[in-house]
């Protein structure tokens, strides 16, 4: 398929490297209807913690709930499956990593093992064919819960890793929290880093380049990063971190994804279905737009990257399940505001 092109990047696109530049909401944008829509989603949605409005890398607006601002570090949840893909990019750029090759997984390497052919681009398109319940709900059987609060607590990746093959790789697609940190961990193993040590890797490789100073991130007993879930992240540090994607994964003229990753990323991959929205390589598509990518999370966080508006917004919260549909269509509906 043909994806809709990136914005340019002419020299003096500004870059959030240590301070915002900052900008105004266009002209054109239908003020009134703006502000009903931001006092909606102050309103309507439980907690709404943070909204950040990226356009032409200038911060043009933001607004935080009580006891929350720029600095404050908002749950990431699910959001960290991107951060994790873009961990992933970085070493496929340095050429330590194949994600068509077969995943570096020790639970899978008995002669014969189904699950020795799965790969990275399977697992990171969450098409493994692995068995795994992704449920949020503690009174029903959730390896969600399991894996992170219970029995796979200490050594996420292998709880992930351990289940069985209810399908074969590539032919069903299931979103997966355990399919992240097998891949985090296979990162940790390409570099021999763990706790400490991968979390450096993460900063000079990442974070420090894009002047994200705020993220805190999570790791197991085993030291792997819990890259399904944990990357506690100022909602300004999270709009530098889709404004990479909007802008090739080039930041200030540095390359810090390989060529062709961020395309990559919003490449839909098949599902059977698309009850959950539609998918890429960790990242969603098309919330605010059929050429819109987003990272997600549960409760209501969202990165939402916009090429075709030089777009990113970002909104943290606490939002129920039941109100997501709505609080998606609201941020379409926020995007759409920006269309002339």
């Amino acid at each position: 398929m043909t994806l809709a092109p990136l914005p340019p990047q002419p020299v003096a696109t500004p870059y959030p490297t240590a301070d915002w530049p900052l900008g105004d909401l266009p002209p054109g944008l239908n003020r009134r209807r703006f502000d009903a829509l931001i006092e909606h989603g102050f309103s309507a949605f439980e907690e709404t913690h943070a909204v950040v409005i990226v356009q032409g890398g200038r911060l043009v607006f933001e607004r935080y709930g009580p006891e929350h601002g720029p600095d404050a570090t908002c749950m990431s949840w699910s959001k960290a499956k991107s951060l994790t893909q873009a961990l992933a990019g970085i070493l496929v750029g340095d050429g330590k990593l194949d994600v068509f090759a077969p995943a570096d997984a020790p639970e899978w390497s008995a002669p014969g093992d189904p699950r020795g052919a799965i790969t990275l681009d399977q697992l990171l398109r969450m098409s493994s064919g692995l068995e795994f319940s992704e449920v949020y709900l503690p009174e029903k059987p959730s390896d969600t819960i399991a894996m992170m609060w219970g029995a796979g607590k200490d050594d996420v990746a292998h709880y992930a890793a351990d289940k069985s093959l209810d399908f074969r790789p590539d032919s069903f697609w299931s979103y997966s929290s355990g399919t992240t940190n097998i891949v985090a961990r296979a990162l940790a193993r390409t570099l021999d880093a763990y706790g400490p040590d991968f979390e450096a890797f993460m900063r000079q490789r990442l974070f420090e380049p894009l002047g994200m100073t705020t993220p805190v991130p999570k790791f197991d007993a085993a030291g792997t990063f819990i890259g399904s879930s944990f990357c506690f992240t100022s909602a300004r540090d999270f709009a530098r971190f889709g404004l990479l994607y909007l802008r090739d994964g080039v930041w200030d003229g540095r390359r810090i994804l390989p060529a062709g990753w961020v395309d990559y990323a919003r490449t839909p991959t098949w599902q059977q279905t698309e009850a959950e929205g539609r998918y890429g390589a960790h990242w969603w598509l098309g919330i605010a737009g059929p050429d819109s990518f987003s990272a997600n999370g549960h409760e209501g966080q969202y990165t939402v990257v916009i090429p075709e508006l030089d777009l990113v917004m970002v909104r943290h919260g606490r939002t129920p399940a039941e109100l997501g549909p709505s609080l998606r269509a609201w941020i379409g509906s926020v995007v759409h505001c920006f269309r002339p």
